[in-house]
C-alpha cells in the first residue's frame, strides 16, 4: 500500500508540474476526481465492514480537503513561477493530511513512523536552504 501511495503522488506532482498556466485549478480537480474513484471502493467497503459513524467520514472528508489546499496551493505558486515555494510546499504537501489524521482521527503513530516525518521536516528545510 505504502508505494502504491507514493506512486500516486508522485504521478499526481508530474502531472501538475505539465499543467500550463491557463489551466486554472483544473489539474488539482481532476487529481481529486481521480483519487476518489480509485479510492472509493476500499472506502465503502471498509467502512461497511468498521462500521464507522459518520462524523468519522466526514473527518476522513475534511482530511481529504485539506490535500486539495495543499495541492492548490502548490499549483498556484507553480503557475505564477515561484519554485521556491512551489517546492516547499510540496513537499509539505504530506504533514497537513498527516496533522488532521492525528488531531481528528486519533491515529496511533509508530516510532518508525516518527524517524520518517522528521526525516521530511529535515529535507524540507534542506529544500529552503538549497
Amino acid at each position: 500500500m505504502p508505494v502504491s501511495a507514493v506512486t500516486g503522488v508522485a504521478v499526481q506532482y508530474l502531472t501538475l508540474g505539465q499543467a500550463g498556466a491557463g489551466s486554472g485549478l483544473w489539474p488539482v480537480a481532476a487529481g481529486r476526481v481521480a483519487a476518489v474513484l480509485v479510492l472509493l471502493p476500499g472506502a465503502v467497503r471498509h467502512a461497511r465492514t468498521l462500521r464507522l459513524p459518520a462524523v468519522r467520514c466526514l473527518q476522513a472528508v475534511l482530511v481529504g480537503a485539506g490535500a486539495a489546499l495543499g495541492l492548490v496551493l502548490c499549483l498556484l505558486a507553480a503557475q505564477r513561477q515561484l519554485p521556491a515555494v512551489a517546492v516547499v510546499l510540496a513537499s509539505l504537501y504530506p504533514a497537513l493530511p498527516v496533522v488532521l489524521g492525528l488531531a481528528l482521527l486519533g491515529e496511533r503513530v509508530t516510532p518508525r513512523q516518527v524517524t520518517g516525518r522528521l526525516g521530511a521536516a529535515v529535507a524540507t528545510v534542506l529544500l529552503t536552504l538549497g
